[in-house]
């Protein structure tokens, strides 16, 4: 399945067999404080940064109706944000993970953010686009 937008995550999620839960990692971006010239001015430009993990939270697909009112939500909770990640843990027999069931995934997920290991995840930008990172 292809996921070019926030949206399509959505629907992707409600439309699994089992429930799923679904975890989020907002990350700012910043400009670290060793940056060679070159970097800086990359950064000025939007390019490079390292991501810093700033918040996290987990949602049933069926709590978010749009990428704009989860962008608005988010926007209210917590600092400004450059980009998303979005992993989703799968229910089983039927049933959706809990937020607790969530704790320990999302806590690894910020982990893995901070590591740079980010292959796992989907990336989206502000404007709810999936994006290529490397």
């Amino acid at each position: 399945m292809n996921i070019a937008t926030f949206d399509d995550l959505l629907n992707a999620a409600r439309a699994q067999p089992q429930p799923q839960r679904l975890l989020f990692v907002f990350a700012g971006i910043e400009l670290p404080d060793d940056a060679s010239p070159a970097e800086r001015a990359g950064f000025e430009r939007g390019e490079g940064g390292a991501l810093v993990p700033q918040m996290c939270v987990d949602k049933a697909p069926d709590e978010i109706v749009s990428f704009e009112q989860f962008k608005q939500e988010a926007t209210q909770m917590g600092p400004a944000w450059g980009m998303v990640f979005a992993a989703a843990l799968a229910g089983r027999s039927g049933r959706a993970p809990t937020s607790e069931d969530a704790e320990k995934p999302l806590q690894d997920m910020v982990e893995a953010i901070r590591l740079g290991r980010l292959q796992a995840f989907i990336p989206f930008n502000p404007e709810g686009e999936a994006v290529q990172l490397g």
